[in-house]
């Protein structure tokens, strides 16, 4: 294996752990020093890879909110297509990769830490799914494919039932994942 490679897989690994720690402890109490032991590592040899605990963690909401607005760069389509293709592209994710379903619970609780500088809640409070959503609900309902209520309301209970998924798969990997069309069915007009 190579160097430049061996490196990686080093650094994957503390990304890995790292996100373990942050989502069982809490950004506050996960110290560099037990992210280190966990990896079989100085705390120093760890600095090397991440300067500080919030490098690292800012690079974990990095990862989170590229993976996330990739998902929202999905054009013209219709609104119910895109919730379709939205439910799908994160359910399957999540089942094949449970990193990303930590991923999910990080970024939920980094809106509630109270510890974290300003560049970290940044990441955490960018315009959420539900925001970005509303719109698209709203079109939705015009054109007769999503069913009628607050756009608000019906996009918090989509994306919430995806939060909620992802947070009980980084639990519990085995655990079965709904079909995505049983999401989509919470906005769908029937």
């Amino acid at each position: 294996m190579k160097r430049a490679e061996q490196k990686e897989n080093r650094r994957q690994e503390i990304l890995k752990t790292g996100l373990d720690l942050f989502i069982r402890k809490g950004y506050s109490a996960t110290r560099t020093a037990d992210i280190a032991k966990a990896v079989g590592m100085s705390e120093g040899l760890l600095f090397h890879y991440f300067e500080t605990k919030e490098k690292l963690y800012l690079t974990l909401l990095q990862i989170a909110a590229d993976g996330k607005d990739n998902i929202f760069e999905l054009k013209n389509v219709s609104p119910i297509s895109f919730f379709e293709q939205t439910a799908k592209t994160i359910l399957d994710y999540i089942i094949k990769e449970p990193f990303a379903a930590k991923l999910f619970v990080l970024m939920n609780r980094a809106q509630y830490e109270a510890e974290l500088s300003d560049r970290i809640r940044n990441y955490s409070t960018r315009q959420s799914d539900i925001e970005y959503s509303v719109n698209l609900i709203a079109q939705g309902q015009k054109e007769g494919s999503i069913r009628k209520g607050n756009p608000i309301a019906l996009a918090t209970a989509f994306f919430m039932a995806i939060q909620g998924i992802a947070e009980n798969i980084a639990r519990n990997p085995e655990a079965p994942v709904p079909e995505a069309e049983w999401i989509v069915d919470i906005i769908r007009n029937k």
